[in-house]
């Protein structure tokens, strides 16, 4: 299984999908850890991540996934919503925390 099939098996199969540099309990920049907070305040309690900093493959493949060139990346349903930036415009404006519910 190529790497582009792998990141669409994870998105699809799983609820709430991010993307990151290490991991929910460790993360190994600030925007991720801000993605990661965002979350938790949106009350998500199963995030799966998946660390792109422990597959180079993975870390490359998931900008070109998307199409978006920077790493935090959110997937909620499948659905590609965006970076740290974009989750806390949604989260402020209320649009997260219904995307998420639903």
């Amino acid at each position: 299984m190529n790497v582009q099939d792998r990141i669409k098996q994870t998105v699809t199969g799983n609820r709430v999908v991010l993307y990151m540099k290490g991991s929910p309990q460790l993360p190994q920049c600030g925007f991720s850890a801000t993605a990661v907070q965002i979350l938790k305040a949106c009350g998500v309690d199963e995030i799966t991540s998946v660390d792109v900093l422990a597959d180079a493959e993975v870390r490359q493949g998931i900008k070109e996934y998307a199409n978006w060139p920077t790493i935090p990346q959110l997937y909620v349903k499948g659905e590609f919503v965006g970076g740290s930036d974009i989750m806390r415009e949604m989260y402020q404006s209320g649009e997260l925390q219904k995307l998420l519910e639903g």
